[in-house]
């Protein structure tokens, strides 16, 4: 079956029956490999668009991966909304360091959202309007032979990193209207910044609600905490796929994330992928599920081949690791991937 990588990609979105699946990096995708071929680094890759551009492709050409992929990080829309973020390291991602809104539940003293920034500005300036740009220079260079996918946060998530991901935790016992405020607030600027992500020239929408993970709320608050606000501005995307990704053992969270309407789920190898397709196979496309630490990072070519072969022969739609790529993950364990899927 001949098709070009972008083919082959939106065909696995569709389920429609392919000899193979293809392999692509869904979530941060950069490496200090690929930064040392491309001379395009971090962190000035972060700041600009046509490095962006050029590191976000470098997946596809140096090793065959079938997509392209930007940004690198969870902290651009949080920066935009006035979170202290430094940008400062070439081997690892930005780091939130400061949150601008008091959000205290012991006290019961909370900050209004109503001071947010429109949705409109929110994509004028600072990254976000870098990856927006990006998104067009990409689709330029590699969007007719590759699926493009951009990356961005979840409204759970980026309500953590605005007033502190333990408060809003801890207020999810105490005081949940406060959160379902927040969050509820957050949503319509990420509905927003996903359709110019989409209207930029992205193919997928690989949102990231790692807050959302069963390491951090329980199970049946996973809905109301995020799951209707991913609905509202994931899903209702127009002109591409929409992707949810949650961090850690998602098994007793799968049902919930297929049914906010998304294109797919992107899970982590803490779900046996064989359990993942039983559960939800053919009602999501499943994305994943080669462990980014173990073995992609901290094991070798051999590792990574098995566990990839696992993903496979799981019937997940889209080979791609289980969460973002370990900047110093070795370019001989993505060449193992690749090989695995392609043979």
């Amino acid at each position: 079956m001949s098709m070009t990588p972008k083919e082959r990609v939106l065909a696995a979105m569709k389920h429609e029956d392919l000899d193979r699946p293809p392999v692509a990096i869904f979530t941060q995708s950069a490496t200090l490999g690929m930064m040392d071929k491309t001379g395009a680094a971090w962190p000035e890759a972060h700041s600009s668009a046509e490095l962006m551009a050029k590191l976000g492709s470098a997946q596809a050409d140096m090793f065959g991966f079938e997509a392209v992929r930007v940004p690198f990080c969870l902290t651009a829309e949080a920066e935009r909304l006035g979170c202290t973020v430094a940008v400062d390291k070439r081997d690892a991602a930005p780091m939130i360091k400061a949150h601008p809104y008091k959000f205290d539940p012991v006290s019961s003293e909370y900050d209004s959202p109503d001071s947010l920034m429109s949705p409109d500005e929110l994509i004028a300036g600072g990254r976000p309007a870098v990856v927006i740009e990006s998104l067009k220079l990409l689709k330029k260079s590699h969007g007719d032979t590759h699926c493009v996918v951009a990356g961005n946060t979840g409204p759970f998530t980026l309500t953590g990193h605005m007033v502190g991901t333990e408060n809003m935790v801890f207020a999810m016992i105490m005081e949940p209207e406060q959160v379902t405020k927040w969050v509820g607030a957050i949503s319509p600027l990420l509905k927003t910044y996903t359709q110019a992500l989409a209207d930029a020239g992205a193919d997928v929408i690989q949102m990231s609600e790692p807050t959302a993970s069963t390491d951090l709320i329980a199970p049946d608050m996973f809905n109301d905490a995020a799951g209707v606000f991913v609905e509202d501005c994931l899903a209702s995307v127009k002109g591409a796929n929409s992707v949810l990704h949650v961090c850690g053992n998602t098994e007793p969270i799968l049902e919930h994330m297929a049914k906010t309407g998304v294109t797919g789920i992107s899970i982590e190898e803490k779900v046996d992928p064989f359990k993942a397709a039983k559960i939800v196979g053919g009602k999501t496309v499943l994305v994943g599920n080669v462990g980014s630490v173990i073995p992609l990072f901290q094991s070798g070519p051999e590792d990574v081949f098995k566990a990839t072969r696992k993903s496979v022969d799981a019937g997940f739609n889209v080979i791609s690791s289980g969460c973002g790529l370990a900047s110093a993950t070795p370019n001989e364990n993505l060449e193992a991937m690749v090989k695995a899927v392609k043979g």
